[in-house]
């Protein structure tokens, strides 16, 4: 497939030099505008893989280079993730809204405050704060350096490895019910690792929760609700960042992020439903083993010069 339109910007700068005199250059960014047929191409990849363990941002990343010949963006894959989280938002309607008013009733009552709605509350809180530090920190890396598909193909195999090992070795006895204030705090900082393409926010924090001894439907459940209020933020903080020209990444305009949010949605909302079907009765492995596959040939294709990382 082919890339879309290139745009230029250029601008004059200057600066003294020895004898007095001033040195005029001239610096010219180059950006590659986004194609429709790319847009629905990564919103569907998107939709696809924000909920399953394999890293949404990964695939964006790949797909983009190697299709396209240029990365997605950290912006694109953030801001069509506001559709994602809109899916999460209307499948689990009935339990935010319980969640919120607990919540808001636990405030002034000592006998709210004493039960699990109003303490799970709290646990998606605390644990959707480190990746929005996090996230704030290393704002300029997340959009670079950390997008190289060399990191990307070690983290899908690595973070493959890890979750394999908690799938086997992990109790998976505690339901909802037990859920803790330690066990929001751990997936919490394992969901800022997917801060790195190739990690995968729900493959973190499922990871994470299967070796504290969470049930897999339990970390799954929990892991789509701790995203929600961290995947809102990134997204709407990264709005004003998608259109401007950028070095890094292929840029939209605001009609496909608009179109590409909701196709990613909807595919998004299907996904949910076949992920917590399957976690009832499947062990993860099948996405370890995905993983492992994915980021040993992603090593073939940089290493041969295939595509550039």
């Amino acid at each position: 497939m082919g890339v879309g339109n290139v745009a230029r910007f250029g601008f004059r700068a200057w600066r003294p030099v020895a004898g007095g005199r001033i040195r005029v250059f001239t610096i010219v960014l180059e950006w590659v505008s986004l194609s429709w047929l790319q847009a629905l191409v990564l919103a569907v990849v998107q939709g696809l893989t924000e909920f399953l363990p394999i890293s949404s941002s990964g695939h964006l990343s790949i797909v983009s280079k190697l299709f396209f010949g240029d990365d997605a963006g950290a912006s694109f894959t953030a801001v069509t993730q506001i559709g994602t989280e809109l899916a999460v938002v209307i499948y689990f309607a009935k339990d935010i809204v319980r969640l919120v008013a607990v919540w808001f009733r636990g405030l002034v009552s000592a006998e709210v405050r004493r039960t699990q709605d109003y303490r799970l509350a709290w646990y998606v809180i605390v644990g959707s704060l480190p990746i929005g530090v996090l996230g704030l920190l290393f704002q300029d890396v997340i959009r670079s350096t950390f997008r190289s598909l060399w990191i990307t193909g070690a983290t899908l195999i690595v973070f493959g490895v890890l979750m394999g090992l908690a799938e086997r070795f992990g109790q998976q006895r505690r339901a909802q019910d037990q859920l803790r204030l330690s066990d929001g705090v751990a997936m919490g900082f394992a969901q800022s690792l997917a801060l790195i393409p190739g990690v995968s926010r729900s493959g973190g924090t499922i990871t994470a929760g299967l070796a504290l001894g969470l049930d897999r439907p339990t970390a799954v459940r929990f892991s789509f609700l701790l995203a929600i209020p961290a995947v809102f933020a990134a997204g709407l903080s990264e709005i004003s960042h998608v259109f401007e020209p950028s070095p890094y990444g292929l840029q939209p305009s605001v009609a496909q992020m608009v179109v590409a949010t909701v196709v990613a949605g909807v595919i998004g909302y299907a996904v949910i439903a076949w992920l917590l079907r399957f976690v009832e009765r499947h062990s993860v492995y099948v996405f370890v083993w995905y993983r492992i596959v994915l980021g040993l040939v992603l090593f073939g294709l940089l290493g041969f010069g295939v595509m550039q990382p």
